[in-house]
């Protein structure tokens, strides 16, 4: 019999890359021709899609099938599931949310659905769900993301702007960089490691090669974070105690103001408040005052460094960049906020390769010259349920409903929820303190959950639904910015077992549910596709952009639109600086807030109005040392996205548990070898690690990346390696509310 090889172009979180068919199934992958720094995470594909936890058929718990009017919700986690013919099983599904949505009302489901499963426009699966819910009559929804959460909350109040639009509109391009830059301070580094990664997609990686011409040209590139890795190479490594950026910026930013090295003309024009934080900043409020010998004993770093690291960065061209790291920890608010007053005082906000600029290097395409556009979006439509939360207090919700929480400048309430539909993600990776999670998600009366594979999250569930992969249906691919290039991912492969792809699950609930024509606007999958080119093709025309038609852009794979290049980058608050009157910013006063009456009204004790530092419950200064002397950081892994593709990485031998960064110092005095399976701890719980040592991590600080599988043993112990089991379950602040991740101290032990 022949043997049919096909090869075809597709695109996924990764980045596009060539998938290599044989007689039907997915066996390969090669690296896309145009991708300048490929990455290899592609090659895992395969091996996930036939994992043998991938969700054959529609599964119910038992438990929840046959346990009367509690349906041993206790047992969710460690309970055996019923496989049921697609019929039966939608016809229950759609029984239960009718019983709820009739009994309790719209505002007793949770949709707040956090799906990466897809680099697909249409087949996105947050908005599907979330098109689902609204067209049945609404949900409660999430407000931000668990990687801005509290950047999406500060940074309208100080610059007057969307956060994600600010970081792939508003900020200093790689050439802009390039050309004017003479110091890149980077606080939290820019990880080469996250940037294989993109919304929607990263066609080039080229972040690696723009930091060796940064290199070549001699910029000034100061790294400021616990580990050396968070910055490519070629950068100075300032090591900083985790959660301290703040008072390390206070103490650059009295020596700017007591050796007049600020640019005062600057301030009096382009922000207010400035006098209001000084009065803290000198320590004139009754306060102490926030000088380097100050910021030395909280951060770490030397007041001598501190001192002429301030004379450095007044004397010429300093982009002051910020990661998301920072703004996922307790008081998150705070250095992003203190970063920008750095980059006001030193004036030169609006000038190109100046200012301040927010995650680069977070996700790809960010600081890439293109002229970002939108479409390609299958539309959620008008939820009916105004009531929503911050995205990480799913487990405060759960266990506390009708318990009010301040939020932004709100007194809410947290709903009392019964059903739950989770669809192409796993919170069971990425919320706080699982074990707490773990207790808290036994409390709704039903979780459905769409899921490839037996993930945590699909354990933990009563009803789920196998769902197809990206690679076993059709559909349009773009990054949410970034990138010019526009794929077509054909449907490579049948699906796998007796899979369906989330648009046929809930087109089958619907009909049952009376909301048929509202949710599928009477097109199938392949129509609304067509559809969803067609108006983006029209969108470009009015632009005077001519884009090929579908059949053309299907049978060459993939086209790029001519928005890319260095005339498209952008010019980052410029107009702004040209004239503050006529281009005010969207703030109440129009100008840069460094002190906002508007969050000084909210009477939160951490929020004052202005940057402080305000010590964390947990770090390295506390008195918990005593008992967990180590504090535990967090990062995205490097070999995927999240946890995703998890399972096939878990097959490869020593891979888990997740290996762990340890100082050499911190080891030998614990007597760990490398390589060694050992237990970290605290309070909130434990998860073994395989130990790796390295000089390149600040002694007292250990780093386990997230992505494994929540599993825990007979003996309470998260076996897999995920950082999860141990973190801070605390909002940033009542301002924010958003995730604490990087506020965790921990203990070790060998393994004997």
């Amino acid at each position: 019999m022949e043997n049919k090889r096909i090869k075809k172009i597709t695109s996924s979180h990764w980045g596009a890359f060539e998938a290599v068919i044989e007689n039907g199934k997915l066996v390969s992958t090669n690296p896309f021709k145009e991708d300048p720094n490929p990455n290899d995470i592609p090659e895992l594909i395969p091996k996930a899609i036939y994992h043998s936890s991938r969700v054959s058929r529609p599964s119910i718990r038992k438990g929840w099938l046959n346990g009367g009017a509690d349906r041993n919700r206790h047992l969710r986690g460690n309970d055996e599931f019923q496989e049921l013919p697609w019929d039966e099983a939608l016809d229950i599904a759609a029984q239960e949310i009718s019983r709820v949505k009739n009994n309790f009302g719209n505002g007793s489901i949770f949709g707040g659905s956090y799906g990466w499963s897809s680099a697909g426009k249409f087949h996105h699966a947050q908005t599907q769900v979330q098109r689902f819910l609204t067209s049945i009559g609404g949900f409660v929804s999430i407000f931000g993301s668990y990687s801005t959460a509290a950047a999406q909350v500060i940074i309208p109040h100080i610059l007057g702007i969307n956060f994600l639009n600010l970081i792939f509109n508003f900020q200093n391009s790689w050439p802009t960089i390039e050309e004017n830059t003479k110091t890149l301070l980077m606080f939290g580094g820019i990880n080469p490691n996250n940037s294989k990664v993109s919304m929607g997609g990263s066609t080039r990686h080229v972040n690696e090669g723009w930091f060796s011409r940064f290199v070549n040209k001699k910029i000034n590139l100061i790294n400021i974070s616990p580990q050396k890795a968070d910055s490519p190479s070629g950068a100075d490594w300032l090591p900083i105690k985790p959660g301290t950026d703040t008072a390390f910026m206070l103490g650059i930013a009295f020596e700017l103001e007591t050796l007049d090295l600020l640019d005062r003309e600057f301030l009096d024009k382009y922000t207010v408040g400035y006098e209001k934080f000084k009065l803290y900043l000198l320590g004139k409020d009754g306060g102490q005052p926030k000088n380097p010998e100050w910021a030395e004993n909280i951060c770490g770093i030397k007041a001598e460094k501190i001192k002429s690291l301030a004379r450095q960065i007044s004397q010429s061209r300093t982009l002051i960049t910020v990661a998301w790291s920072l703004q996922r920890a307790q008081n998150g608010e705070q250095p992003y906020w203190m970063a920008t007053t750095l980059a006001a005082m030193l004036g030169q906000i609006g000038l190109p390769g100046g200012g301040i600029g927010f995650g680069y290097g977070a996700i790809g395409g960010v600081g890439n010259p293109i002229k970002n556009f939108g479409g390609l979006a299958f539309p959620k439509g008008k939820n009916a349920i105004s009531d929503f939360i911050p995205v990480a207090r799913i487990a405060d919700m759960l266990n506390f409903p009708g318990n009010k929480y301040d939020f932004n400048g709100e007194r809410r309430v947290y709903p009392d929820i019964k059903l739950i539909y989770w669809c192409g993600g796993n919170p069971f990776h990425h919320h706080q303190d699982l074990n707490s999670l773990h207790d808290a998600w036994k409390k709704p009366d039903t979780i459905i959950v769409n899921e490839p594979w037996w993930t945590a999250t699909a354990k933990r569930a009563d009803i789920v639904f196998p769902a197809t992969t990206s690679y076993e249906r059709e559909d349009l691919g773009k990054a949410i910015g970034g990138d010019h290039y526009i794929f077509h991912m054909p449907k490579l492969i049948e699906p796998v077992g007796d899979a369906k792809n989330d648009y046929f699950i809930f087109s089958e609930l619907s009909k049952r549910l009376g909301s048929f024509q509202d949710f599928t606007e009477g097109r199938d999958d392949k129509e609304w596709v067509s559809h969803l080119y067609d108006e983006f093709k029209t969108f470009f025309k009015k632009s005077g952009i001519d884009c090929p038609g579908l059949a053309e852009v299907k049978e060459r794979n993939w086209i790029t639109i001519p928005v890319e290049g260095r005339k498209f980058s952008p010019k980052p608050f410029q107009e702004f600086r040209s004239d503050p009157v006529a281009n005010s910013l969207k703030t109440p006063s129009g100008l840069i807030e460094i002190f906002s009456e508007k969050i000084a009204s909210f009477g939160y004790s951490e929020c004052l109005g202005h940057p402080v530092w305000i010590e964390p419950d947990e770090w390295l200064g506390s008195k918990l040392t005593k008992k967990y002397p180590f504090h535990l950081v967090s990062p995205q892994p490097n070999d995927k996205l999240h946890s995703q593709l998890e399972c096939a990485i878990a097959d490869i031998p020593n891979a888990r548990p997740t290996p762990v960064l340890i100082n050499l110092k911190d080891a030998e005095v614990l007597k760990i070898e490398n390589g060694e399976i050992i237990k970290i701890y605290n309070s909130r719980g434990s998860c073994f690690a395989r130990s790796q040592l390295t000089d390149e991590i600040l002694q007292g600080v250990i780093s386990l990346p997230t992505g494994a599988w929540f599993e825990v043993n007979e003996h309470g112990t998260e076996i897999q390696g995920n950082p999860n089991a141990l973190t801070f379950d605390k909002g940033t602040s009542k301002l924010g509310q958003g995730p604490s991740a990087h506020t965790t101290l921990v203990n070790i032990s060998k393994i004997e």
